[in-house]
């Protein structure tokens, strides 16, 4: 399904602007926050700085930053506090693909239609642009407009996303998978680290900067834990269905490397039930905070379809 088909059904029933109208205007304040933050080529060292770029304003869906946008809208954040925490959870993000595409992970030569940052420029520059970005993440965060104890809370979150817990762990453990074999719990375990994890730190994060109840953040949480899961299995999904020139990048990676995924260890079919079964719950989430909430969380409910339904 189109965004532009996804965004009419849900714009009908909830009466807000069609989001493939949102999520231009999003992306748009998104992308010329961060050029106006990432360092300029002009500056010493130009080439590192060329390569963070390259790496973070090389194209790529938002997802995260949108999620960031959607789940502060709900909690009434404003967008001055919001725009730095989508920029770290991005920027956390491009670091993270940085390292996965080089020799010693993924091994990969192409990212979002264009060559990885190790070979357009060199490894050495592509380590040190990872490490790089991971510390401009907790720099750009210390400039959200919000209270201290706010502002803690929002590196905590980022922290454990990132570590051993998160996204780092998940990525450890995927490494020791290839060539052997893993059951669905063990994956799902290792996907909601590598992958869910910032997704959902996304999310929480743009919760953070407003005010939300306990309740809503229970159920936003709920939401998060199933587009977070989602989101991979979608993943697995289209690199085993896909063309390269449709995703962007190398199709077909994870059966030649021999990596346990939902589609080897489930088959096509169920992996693809099992990722309408997550849409539904994150739809449950949102709708558990009752008909008067529809308006706040519906931009939310419509990137849950998004993320599920999307071909890319």
């Amino acid at each position: 399904m189109s965004v532009a088909s996804i965004s009419a059904r849900a714009a009908a029933a909830s009466h807000v602007a069609p989001l493939s109208e949102w999520i231009a205007a999003r992306q748009g304040r998104f992308e010329q926050f961060v050029r106006a933050r990432l360092p300029a080529e002009e500056r010493e060292p130009s080439r590192l700085h060329s390569a963070m770029r390259y790496a973070v304003l090389n194209g790529g869906k938002r997802v995260r930053p949108l999620l960031v946008y959607a789940a502060g809208e709900f909690a009434g954040a404003a967008d001055v506090a919001l725009d730095p925490i989508a920029a770290a959870v991005e920027f956390v993000h491009a670091y993270s693909l940085v390292h996965d595409d080089m020799p010693c992970m993924d091994d990969d030569v192409l990212r979002r239609g264009k060559p990885t940052v190790h070979v357009a420029f060199d490894e050495a520059t592509a380590m040190l642009t990872g490490d790089a970005l991971q510390a401009e993440a907790f720099r750009v965060l210390t400039e959200a407009p919000l209270p201290a104890e706010t502002g803690m809370a929002l590196m905590r979150d980022l922290a454990y996303a990132s570590g051993t817990q998160g996204m780092c762990g998940g990525q450890a453990i995927d490494l020791a998978a290839v060539g052997q074999s893993m059951t669905a719990a063990e994956l799902e375990t290792m996907h909601r680290m590598k992958t869910g994890a910032l997704l959902r730190a996304s999310i929480t994060m743009g919760a953070t900067a407003g005010r939300v109840s306990a309740a809503e953040r229970a159920a936003l949480e709920r939401y998060a834990d199933a587009v977070g899961l989602a989101f991979q299995i979608v993943d697995d999904l289209l690199d085993a269905v896909s063309t390269s020139a449709e995703l962007g990048k190398t199709a077909g990676k994870d059966q030649r490397q021999s990596k346990p995924t939902y589609v080897s260890v489930l088959g096509t079919e169920a992996t693809r039930r099992w990722s309408e079964r997550l849409r539904a719950e994150a739809h449950d989430a949102l709708s558990s905070l009752g008909p008067e909430a529809q308006s706040g969380t519906a931009r939310l409910g419509q990137l849950a379809d998004l993320i599920v339904q999307r071909r890319s």
